[in-house]
Protein backbone atom coordinates (compact mmCIF):
# COMPACT_ATOMS: atom_id res chain seq x y z
CA UNK A 1 0.00 0.00 0.00
CA UNK A 2 1.54 3.15 -1.04
CA UNK A 3 0.68 6.04 1.79
CA UNK A 4 2.68 8.68 0.37
CA UNK A 5 2.18 10.85 -2.71
CA UNK A 6 5.21 10.19 -5.47
CA UNK A 7 5.81 12.84 -8.14
CA UNK A 8 7.72 12.27 -11.11
CA UNK A 9 9.80 15.48 -12.69
CA UNK A 10 10.63 14.50 -15.95
CA UNK A 11 12.68 17.00 -18.02
CA UNK A 12 12.83 16.55 -21.90
CA UNK A 13 15.76 17.16 -23.76
CA UNK A 14 15.38 18.21 -26.64
CA UNK A 15 17.71 20.75 -28.92
CA UNK A 16 15.23 24.00 -29.33
CA UNK A 17 11.89 25.11 -27.98
CA UNK A 18 9.46 23.30 -30.42
CA UNK A 19 5.56 23.59 -28.77
CA UNK A 20 4.52 20.69 -31.13
CA UNK A 21 7.05 18.47 -29.95
CA UNK A 22 6.54 19.77 -26.45
CA UNK A 23 2.87 19.01 -26.85
CA UNK A 24 3.45 15.46 -27.97
CA UNK A 25 5.74 14.36 -25.13
CA UNK A 26 3.26 15.89 -22.78
CA UNK A 27 0.64 13.28 -24.88
CA UNK A 28 2.78 10.64 -23.61
CA UNK A 29 3.01 11.72 -20.33
CA UNK A 30 -0.91 11.77 -20.24
CA UNK A 31 -1.07 8.05 -21.41
CA UNK A 32 0.70 6.95 -17.63
CA UNK A 33 -1.14 9.06 -15.72
CA UNK A 34 -4.21 11.74 -16.48
CA UNK A 35 -2.39 13.89 -13.48
CA UNK A 36 0.00 15.60 -15.57
CA UNK A 37 1.08 19.46 -14.96
CA UNK A 38 3.36 20.85 -17.64
CA UNK A 39 6.25 23.54 -16.87
CA UNK A 40 7.49 24.79 -19.93
CA UNK A 41 9.05 24.93 -21.97
CA UNK A 42 10.67 21.46 -21.71
CA UNK A 43 8.89 19.82 -18.41
CA UNK A 44 6.38 18.48 -17.07
CA UNK A 45 5.40 17.06 -13.19
CA UNK A 46 3.22 13.97 -13.13
CA UNK A 47 1.24 12.27 -9.86
CA UNK A 48 1.86 9.08 -10.08
CA UNK A 49 0.73 7.66 -6.64
CA UNK A 50 -2.79 5.97 -8.00
CA UNK A 51 -0.44 5.28 -11.56
CA UNK A 52 1.44 2.81 -9.80
CA UNK A 53 -1.18 0.68 -8.05
CA UNK A 54 -2.51 1.09 -12.22
CA UNK A 55 0.33 -0.55 -13.44
CA UNK A 56 1.00 -2.28 -10.64
CA UNK A 57 4.63 -1.58 -10.88
CA UNK A 58 6.87 0.82 -9.02
CA UNK A 59 8.06 4.16 -9.43
CA UNK A 60 11.94 2.81 -11.59
CA UNK A 61 9.47 1.30 -13.91
CA UNK A 62 6.95 3.99 -14.62
CA UNK A 63 10.44 6.16 -15.04
CA UNK A 64 11.97 3.51 -17.53
CA UNK A 65 8.34 3.18 -19.65
CA UNK A 66 8.47 7.09 -19.59
CA UNK A 67 12.10 7.26 -21.52
CA UNK A 68 11.49 4.43 -23.44
CA UNK A 69 8.74 6.14 -25.54
CA UNK A 70 10.08 9.50 -25.77
CA UNK A 71 13.09 8.32 -26.94
CA UNK A 72 11.51 5.39 -29.10
CA UNK A 73 8.71 8.37 -30.44
CA UNK A 74 10.48 10.90 -30.75
CA UNK A 75 14.04 10.24 -30.52
CA UNK A 76 14.25 12.53 -26.96
CA UNK A 77 15.87 11.58 -23.98
CA UNK A 78 14.51 12.47 -20.81
CA UNK A 79 15.84 12.78 -17.07
CA UNK A 80 13.45 11.76 -14.79
CA UNK A 81 13.00 11.64 -10.42
CA UNK A 82 10.68 10.12 -8.47
CA UNK A 83 10.14 12.13 -4.85
CA UNK A 84 7.61 12.23 -2.10
CA UNK A 85 6.78 15.77 -3.47
CA UNK A 86 7.44 18.32 -5.97
CA UNK A 87 10.33 20.52 -4.43
CA UNK A 88 12.39 16.89 -3.91
CA UNK A 89 11.15 15.50 -7.32
CA UNK A 90 12.94 18.92 -8.86
CA UNK A 91 15.59 18.70 -6.83
CA UNK A 92 16.17 15.00 -7.41
CA UNK A 93 16.29 16.43 -11.22
CA UNK A 94 18.61 18.39 -11.08
CA UNK A 95 21.13 16.16 -10.03
CA UNK A 96 20.29 13.49 -12.41
CA UNK A 97 23.09 12.60 -14.95
CA UNK A 98 21.59 13.80 -18.27
CA UNK A 99 18.78 11.21 -19.14
CA UNK A 100 19.39 9.13 -16.15
CA UNK A 101 16.35 8.33 -13.88
CA UNK A 102 16.67 8.56 -9.17
CA UNK A 103 14.07 7.98 -7.11
CA UNK A 104 14.37 9.25 -3.59
CA UNK A 105 12.40 7.67 -0.83
CA UNK A 106 10.70 9.32 2.25
CA UNK A 107 13.58 7.28 4.32
CA UNK A 108 16.19 8.79 2.15
CA UNK A 109 15.01 12.14 2.53
CA UNK A 110 16.80 13.99 5.34
CA UNK A 111 20.19 12.47 4.72
CA UNK A 112 19.66 13.39 1.17
CA UNK A 113 19.00 16.89 2.24
CA UNK A 114 21.08 18.23 5.07
CA UNK A 115 24.74 17.96 3.20
CA UNK A 116 23.06 20.59 0.44
CA UNK A 117 23.36 24.15 -0.05
CA UNK A 118 20.32 26.64 0.59
CA UNK A 119 20.63 28.11 -2.90
CA UNK A 120 19.27 24.42 -4.05
CA UNK A 121 16.22 25.16 -1.97
CA UNK A 122 13.09 26.26 -3.77
CA UNK A 123 12.60 29.80 -3.75
CA UNK A 124 16.16 30.33 -2.93
CA UNK A 125 18.49 32.28 -5.00
CA UNK A 126 21.63 33.74 -5.00
CA UNK A 127 21.02 36.76 -2.48
CA UNK A 128 18.87 35.12 0.07
CA UNK A 129 21.54 32.72 0.19
CA UNK A 130 24.01 34.86 0.98
CA UNK A 131 21.74 36.53 3.64
CA UNK A 132 21.06 33.27 5.16
CA UNK A 133 25.46 32.64 4.94
CA UNK A 134 25.56 35.71 6.97
CA UNK A 135 24.24 33.81 9.40
CA UNK A 136 26.04 30.83 9.20
CA UNK A 137 23.52 29.01 7.62
CA UNK A 138 25.59 27.44 4.92
CA UNK A 139 23.72 24.13 4.18
CA UNK A 140 19.82 23.21 4.53
CA UNK A 141 21.19 21.13 7.47
CA UNK A 142 22.16 23.88 9.13
CA UNK A 143 18.98 25.87 8.36
CA UNK A 144 16.83 23.01 9.01
CA UNK A 145 18.61 22.83 12.50
CA UNK A 146 17.90 26.60 13.43
CA UNK A 147 14.76 27.05 15.57
CA UNK A 148 11.56 28.14 13.76
CA UNK A 149 11.37 31.20 16.45
CA UNK A 150 15.02 32.06 15.54
CA UNK A 151 13.87 32.52 11.96
CA UNK A 152 10.92 34.08 12.16
CA UNK A 153 12.62 36.61 14.38
CA UNK A 154 15.46 37.24 11.86
CA UNK A 155 13.37 36.35 8.17
CA UNK A 156 9.90 37.74 9.30
CA UNK A 157 7.19 35.59 9.44
CA UNK A 158 6.40 34.21 6.28
CA UNK A 159 9.87 33.68 5.15
CA UNK A 160 11.14 31.95 8.23
CA UNK A 161 8.09 29.26 7.89
CA UNK A 162 8.17 29.27 4.32
CA UNK A 163 13.17 28.09 4.58
CA UNK A 164 11.81 26.01 7.70
CA UNK A 165 9.56 23.84 5.96
CA UNK A 166 11.30 23.23 3.07
CA UNK A 167 14.73 22.69 4.95
CA UNK A 168 12.93 19.79 6.01
CA UNK A 169 11.54 18.90 2.91
CA UNK A 170 7.89 19.71 3.08
CA UNK A 171 5.93 20.96 -0.20
CA UNK A 172 2.07 20.69 -0.07
CA UNK A 173 1.71 21.97 -3.97
CA UNK A 174 0.14 19.43 -5.44
CA UNK A 175 0.08 18.54 -9.41
CA UNK A 176 -2.16 20.75 -11.46
CA UNK A 177 -3.72 18.85 -14.16
CA UNK A 178 -5.15 22.14 -15.86
CA UNK A 179 -3.83 22.87 -19.07
CA UNK A 180 -1.73 25.65 -19.46
CA UNK A 181 -2.21 28.77 -21.79
CA UNK A 182 0.79 29.39 -23.87
CA UNK A 183 0.55 33.03 -23.79
CA UNK A 184 -2.23 36.03 -22.28
CA UNK A 185 -2.09 39.30 -24.08
CA UNK A 186 -3.62 43.11 -23.22
CA UNK A 187 -3.57 46.02 -26.23
CA UNK A 188 -3.35 49.54 -26.49
CA UNK A 189 -5.13 51.38 -29.55
CA UNK A 190 -4.72 55.35 -29.28
CA UNK A 191 -7.46 57.53 -30.20
CA UNK A 192 -4.91 58.95 -32.21
CA UNK A 193 -1.33 58.55 -34.05
CA UNK A 194 0.97 59.38 -30.70
CA UNK A 195 4.13 60.72 -30.65
CA UNK A 196 4.35 61.72 -26.42
CA UNK A 197 7.11 59.43 -24.80
CA UNK A 198 5.01 60.15 -21.35
CA UNK A 199 1.49 58.88 -22.81
CA UNK A 200 3.32 56.02 -24.41
CA UNK A 201 4.74 55.01 -20.79
CA UNK A 202 1.02 55.54 -19.68
CA UNK A 203 -0.31 53.23 -22.13
CA UNK A 204 2.87 50.77 -21.16
CA UNK A 205 1.75 51.07 -17.48
CA UNK A 206 -1.85 50.20 -17.67
CA UNK A 207 -0.87 47.29 -20.19
CA UNK A 208 1.30 45.33 -17.34
CA UNK A 209 -1.14 46.54 -14.53
CA UNK A 210 -3.83 44.93 -17.08
CA UNK A 211 -1.76 41.67 -17.74
CA UNK A 212 -0.44 41.53 -13.78
CA UNK A 213 -3.94 41.64 -12.81
CA UNK A 214 -5.11 39.01 -15.36
CA UNK A 215 -2.42 36.79 -14.82
CA UNK A 216 -3.09 36.59 -10.90
CA UNK A 217 -6.42 36.07 -11.66
CA UNK A 218 -6.27 32.81 -13.69
CA UNK A 219 -3.07 32.09 -11.02
CA UNK A 220 -0.54 31.68 -13.99
CA UNK A 221 3.01 33.37 -14.21
CA UNK A 222 4.66 34.81 -17.41
CA UNK A 223 8.58 33.90 -18.17
CA UNK A 224 8.64 36.02 -20.91
CA UNK A 225 7.78 39.64 -22.42
CA UNK A 226 6.88 40.28 -25.77
CA UNK A 227 5.96 44.55 -26.92
CA UNK A 228 5.00 44.80 -30.16
CA UNK A 229 4.32 48.40 -31.56
CA UNK A 230 2.09 49.29 -34.69
CA UNK A 231 2.70 52.42 -36.17
CA UNK A 232 0.80 55.27 -38.18
CA UNK A 233 1.73 53.14 -41.67
CA UNK A 234 0.59 50.13 -40.10
CA UNK A 235 3.99 48.49 -40.04
CA UNK A 236 4.93 47.11 -36.30
CA UNK A 237 8.18 46.38 -34.39
CA UNK A 238 8.49 43.58 -32.27
CA UNK A 239 10.48 42.93 -28.68
CA UNK A 240 11.13 39.96 -26.42
CA UNK A 241 12.63 39.49 -23.64
CA UNK A 242 13.35 36.47 -21.15
CA UNK A 243 12.30 37.30 -17.31
CA UNK A 244 14.78 36.81 -14.90
CA UNK A 245 11.86 34.83 -12.75
CA UNK A 246 8.37 33.67 -13.81
CA UNK A 247 6.36 36.15 -12.08
CA UNK A 248 2.96 37.76 -12.42
CA UNK A 249 3.34 40.77 -10.40
CA UNK A 250 2.78 44.22 -12.04
CA UNK A 251 6.09 46.22 -10.80
CA UNK A 252 8.74 43.57 -12.53
CA UNK A 253 6.16 43.17 -15.83
CA UNK A 254 5.90 47.32 -15.73
CA UNK A 255 10.28 47.96 -15.87
CA UNK A 256 10.42 45.10 -18.19
CA UNK A 257 8.05 46.74 -20.70
CA UNK A 258 9.68 50.10 -20.28
CA UNK A 259 12.81 47.77 -21.00
CA UNK A 260 11.48 46.72 -24.61
CA UNK A 261 10.21 50.31 -25.25
CA UNK A 262 13.65 51.81 -24.83
CA UNK A 263 15.20 49.34 -26.91
CA UNK A 264 13.04 50.57 -29.75
CA UNK A 265 14.35 53.68 -29.35
CA UNK A 266 11.09 55.53 -30.58
CA UNK A 267 11.83 59.24 -30.44
CA UNK A 268 9.83 60.69 -32.97
CA UNK A 269 7.73 57.66 -33.89
CA UNK A 270 3.50 57.96 -34.48
CA UNK A 271 2.16 54.79 -32.54
CA UNK A 272 -0.86 53.69 -33.13
CA UNK A 273 -1.20 51.04 -30.75
CA UNK A 274 0.80 48.65 -28.00
CA UNK A 275 0.63 45.13 -27.39
CA UNK A 276 1.98 43.78 -24.65
CA UNK A 277 1.98 39.84 -24.06
CA UNK A 278 3.10 37.25 -21.75
CA UNK A 279 4.71 34.57 -22.99
CA UNK A 280 5.68 31.51 -22.07
CA UNK A 281 2.55 30.75 -19.20
CA UNK A 282 3.28 28.49 -16.38
CA UNK A 283 1.22 27.93 -13.13
CA UNK A 284 1.77 30.87 -10.33
CA UNK A 285 2.97 27.91 -8.54
CA UNK A 286 5.79 27.31 -10.46
CA UNK A 287 7.18 30.88 -9.78
CA UNK A 288 10.40 30.34 -8.08
CA UNK A 289 9.99 33.91 -6.70
CA UNK A 290 13.63 35.37 -4.90
CA UNK A 291 12.79 35.15 -1.05
CA UNK A 292 14.03 38.82 -0.19
CA UNK A 293 14.22 40.37 3.52
CA UNK A 294 13.31 43.99 2.15
CA UNK A 295 9.83 45.01 3.72
CA UNK A 296 9.03 47.56 0.63
CA UNK A 297 8.98 44.34 -1.77
CA UNK A 298 6.86 42.74 1.20
CA UNK A 299 4.56 46.13 1.62
CA UNK A 300 4.41 46.23 -2.41
CA UNK A 301 3.25 42.81 -2.71
CA UNK A 302 0.38 43.16 0.79
CA UNK A 303 -0.91 46.08 -1.77
CA UNK A 304 -1.04 44.52 -4.76
CA UNK A 305 -3.02 41.46 -3.32
CA UNK A 306 -5.57 44.00 -1.41
CA UNK A 307 -6.15 45.72 -4.55
CA UNK A 308 -6.72 42.59 -6.42
CA UNK A 309 -9.45 41.69 -3.44
CA UNK A 310 -10.95 45.79 -3.89
CA UNK A 311 -11.02 44.28 -7.62
CA UNK A 312 -12.99 41.48 -7.74
CA UNK A 313 -15.51 43.19 -5.58
CA UNK A 314 -16.09 46.58 -7.17
CA UNK A 315 -14.67 45.81 -10.93
CA UNK A 316 -11.38 46.07 -12.72
CA UNK A 317 -10.85 49.48 -12.54
CA UNK A 318 -11.75 50.06 -8.77
CA UNK A 319 -8.01 50.48 -7.34
CA UNK A 320 -5.34 51.56 -9.99
CA UNK A 321 -2.28 53.44 -10.34
CA UNK A 322 -2.53 57.08 -9.89
CA UNK A 323 -0.65 58.10 -13.35
CA UNK A 324 -3.52 56.24 -15.05
CA UNK A 325 -6.25 58.33 -12.98
CA UNK A 326 -9.03 59.31 -15.37
CA UNK A 327 -8.09 56.88 -18.23
CA UNK A 328 -10.53 53.95 -19.63
CA UNK A 329 -9.92 50.37 -19.74
CA UNK A 330 -10.58 49.06 -23.38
Amino acid sequence: MITTKQILHARFHFPAADAGLYGQLLDLAGNITPRVQPIPPDAADLDITGALRYWQCGAEDLAALLRMRTIGLHGVRTTCAVAPNRMLAAMTAASTPFGAAAVLTEEEVTDWLRPRPVAALHGVGPATAASLAAYGLHTIGDLADAPLPALTRIFGSATGRALHARAHGQDLRPVDAHPVPKSLSAGHPFEADCLDADQHHRALLGLAHRLGASLRDEARAATGLTLTVRYADRSTSTRTRTLTEPTNHTRPLTGTAYELYGLLGLQRARVRSFDLRAEALCPASEARRQLTFDAADDQALAVEAAADRARARYGPDAVRPATLAGTVTR
